[in-house]
């Protein structure tokens, strides 16, 4: 299970790297901003965006052990959203020992 989920993140940093790339080069994200910031769909999805960074950024906080890196991870999550939070889960996974349940991801600090 380890192995799919390391898999499944690397999928999603791949897949929003490129979308992010593609929207970069198609446009400029203050052009699309002054579009699109009238829109309340947009609003909304950007107030529950910030909301799912911010809840996923404290837990970060509460599992890092030194304060420092977990201000600075939570910090990147809500700067590049997604693919910060994909590459925390990865390299989460990675620091699993050998036959440690994922649930000890969610339940305890590492080491």
């Amino acid at each position: 299970m380890h192995r799919a989920l390391k898999i499944f993140y690397i999928l999603v940093f791949a897949i929003l790297m490129a979308l992010t790339i593609r929207a970069s080069l198609a446009e400029n994200v203050l052009a699309a901003l002054e579009r699109l910031w009238p829109d309340p769909w947009f609003l909304a999805t950007l107030a529950d965006a910030t909301f799912a960074f911010a809840t996923i950024a404290l837990w970060i906080l509460w599992r890092e052990r030194f304060r420092a890196r977990g201000w600075a991870i939570g910090f990147t999550v809500f700067g590049l959203g997604n693919l910060a939070i994909a590459t925390y889960l990865f390299w989460s996974l990675h620091q699993l020992k050998d036959g440690e349940p994922i649930e000890s991801l969610l339940r305890q600090r590492p080491e």
